[in-house]
């Protein structure tokens, strides 16, 4: 058993499995999309190449550009509104003294529903007759609002579920950081006066940026990738008001039969993912050194 351990061909066996995988359904379609991204393409025909003729058409249409700011606005909210009710319910579970396990997994729920699920649950929830939201506006003498319906409120309703669903899935990630602090440190403070507010900014917090920051790049990546969240509650409407560059990839390149397009515009997704996470990496991330206790 030691003989082949010590084999280099043993390891190259296990490991053979999973990178043909990972070559056959990551780097070539990968390679393919940006391949097809310099083409005229119908998914059937043979794709003629016309340069950089989609990317130019992607940076002249007004849609596109206002997909692109659907996905900042998804950005935005996640970093300095998510996070911080993240960080928040993370200090305030951490602190509960019994039933932390069913706090822990109430808040998880959320991210082990399906999108669809999520979507229709929410789509009943800003209803404008019988939703919850507009029942209360109506009880405190308010006007009903139409929140899917309005462009004003379509993007905000669909950024308040999108955080709802995944808001768990980091807080448990943030609680594992804070629980993992050994409570030496914690006495230590609470000896030298120290209350809960003072110890939650001066000790767990710079503890838990580590955590934090790949809390805030995962967010960023996710926001990049949404979808099926907007396809769900709003199929981008109204008017496009609520299209992101995937739903925008969709609806003009993949409905429209114009593969070639709609590849250049998952290239242009890939890309600007790549700047933001690599930016983020290199400004912010690389100052949350590793914490040792």
């Amino acid at each position: 058993m030691n003989k082949a351990l010590r084999n280099p061909m043993t390891y190259v066996f296990f490991m053979l499995p999973i990178l043909v995988l990972y070559v056959l359904f990551f780097i070539y379609p990968m390679i393919d999309a940006f391949a097809k991204g310099f083409t005229k393409w119908n998914g059937i025909g043979t794709p003629e190449f016309n340069g950089l003729k989609n990317f130019d058409k992607a940076f002249s249409d007004d849609k596109f550009w206002h997909s692109v700011k659907n996905n900042s606005y998804f950005i935005l909210f996640s970093v300095f509104v998510q996070v911080p009710i993240i960080v928040f319910f993370s200090l305030l579970i951490s602190n509960v003294k019994k039933l932390k396990g069913l706090y822990k997994t109430a808040v998880f729920v959320p991210s082990v529903m399906s999108t669809a699920v999520v979507g229709i649950l929410w789509s009943f929830i800003y209803e404008p007759d019988i939703g919850l939201f507009n029942i209360i506006l109506t009880k405190i003498g308010l006007d009903p609002v139409m929140w899917l319906s309005e462009s004003k409120w379509a993007m905000v309703s669909i950024l308040i579920t999108n955080a709802w669903q995944w808001m768990g899935f980091y807080i448990v990630m943030v609680l594992a950081a804070i629980l993992s602090i050994p409570k030496e440190i914690d006495e230590a403070a609470v000896i030298d006066g120290a209350n809960g507010f003072q110890r939650a900014i001066r000790i767990t917090m710079p503890l838990i940026m580590p955590i934090i920051s790949v809390v805030i790049m995962l967010s960023i990546a996710g926001a990049m990738k949404a979808a099926d969240i907007v396809i769900v509650m709003t199929k981008g409407g109204p008017g496009g008001a609520t299209d992101v560059m995937a739903t925008y990839m969709i609806k003009y390149g993949i409905t429209n039969v114009k593969y070639g397009y709609g590849n250049a515009i998952a290239v242009l997704i890939f890309v600007f993912t790549l700047i933001l996470t690599a930016l983020y990496q290199l400004l912010i991330a690389r100052r949350s050194e590793r914490i040792e206790y």
